[in-house]
């Protein structure tokens, strides 16, 4: 999907979560290239909280993107 749906998937999501879900996992959008992604991911984790939904665009090649959750570090929960 290309980001403005990917952005939209996330709204979604984040909406629908319930609050146990957005305190234990990251819900992030990212590029759908695995290589990219992993590449992504890394530096999110290293800095969560400097990272937004446009730090992807960054990353991504081919303007195809995804939206993923994973769970959070003891050291990244709120």
């Amino acid at each position: 999907m290309n980001f403005k749906e990917a952005k939209a998937h996330k709204k979604d999501a984040v909406k629908n979560a319930d609050e146990s879900v957005s305190n234990l996992f990251h819900i992030i959008i990212t590029p759908s290239n695995t290589d990219e992604s992993a590449k992504f991911i890394t530096d999110f984790l290293r800095s969560p909280e400097t990272f937004n939904d446009e730090s992807c665009k960054d990353y991504c090649s081919d303007d195809d993107y995804e939206v993923v959750s994973f769970k959070k570090e003891p050291t990244d929960v709120d």
